[in-house]
């Protein structure tokens, strides 16, 4: 099933994703679509899994209509190549500084004459179906995959403008621990310095046409950033959904 985010990105809609962090069964990716998410981001920059459990988790989404996505722990072209043969919708890569990261995602992640992704068409990325002539196939691949460079520290900060200016790059994401953490002010998401860098970042994919986006547990901290412009957005993880209800609960019966 076709990922339709980036259209609805661009018609203005606010999208909702979760990560996966820990789980890796294909039913709980079609519990997250029934409860309504738009996506989920499988976490391989410090979850445990491999590329057979991605797999399966990546054929759910597309079966069920939600997009997958994965957060890769580095751009190295192996990585990259795969999570776009397994179907991935989008990329996340942390801890972006620099710009030539960003162009080395897009050029392992896009085919030509955007990048220099290799050909493989008979892949779970075209749902082991006869496809479009190859070149109309790739260039909306191309259009239709989202590429997010996830800001951690004041590196990252000092270079949006710049990574917003790349044809491919799609959107701007807040890491809020390690974006504090390297500012010298470990969870303190209220302070200045936190508050100037979510500003310089809102403004940078808003002046660029595109898109940015923080991932917060609480639904009460996450709503002041929706109304401030982000759009790309992420809501808790499968483990603390699962120990938070069962605290609630325990706590009212015990």
């Amino acid at each position: 099933m076709k990922s339709n985010l980036k259209t609805r990105l661009r018609n203005g809609e606010k999208i909702l994703g979760t990560m996966i962090t820990v789980f890796d069964s294909p039913e709980l990716v079609k519990m997250l679509k029934v409860v309504g998410f738009d996506l989920f981001i499988v976490d391989c920059e410090h979850g445990p899994f491999d590329y057979s459990q991605i797999a399966g988790l990546f054929a759910m989404g597309r079966e069920c209509g939600i997009a997958p996505m994965i957060r890769i722990p580095e751009v190295r072209r192996e990585i990259v190549l795969k999570a776009m043969e397994m179907g991935a919708a989008g990329i996340l890569v942390p801890s972006v500084e620099s710009v030539q990261t960003a162009k080395d995602l897009i050029a392992y992640s896009k085919y030509a004459p955007m990048g220099n992704r290799g050909v493989s068409l008979l892949r779970a990325h075209t749902g082991w179906e006869k496809t479009p002539p190859a070149p109309e196939y790739m260039k909306q691949q191309n259009e239709d995959g989202i590429l997010m460079t996830q800001i951690e520290s004041p590196a990252g900060v000092a270079i949006v403008d710049e990574l917003m200016a790349l044809d491919g790059i799609d959107a701007l994401f807040v890491g809020p621990n390690d974006l504090t953490q390297t500012l010298g002010i470990m969870g303190q998401t209220d302070h200045p310095k936190f508050l100037e860098a979510m500003d310089k970042i809102i403004a940078a994919a808003k002046k660029a046409g595109k898109h940015s986006g923080i991932h917060l547990m609480s639904a009460d901290a996450l709503l002041p950033w929706i109304a401030k412009g982000m759009t790309l957005n992420l809501w808790s993880n499968d483990v603390t959904m699962l120990m938070s209800a069962a605290r609630d609960g325990i706590a009212k019966l015990k």
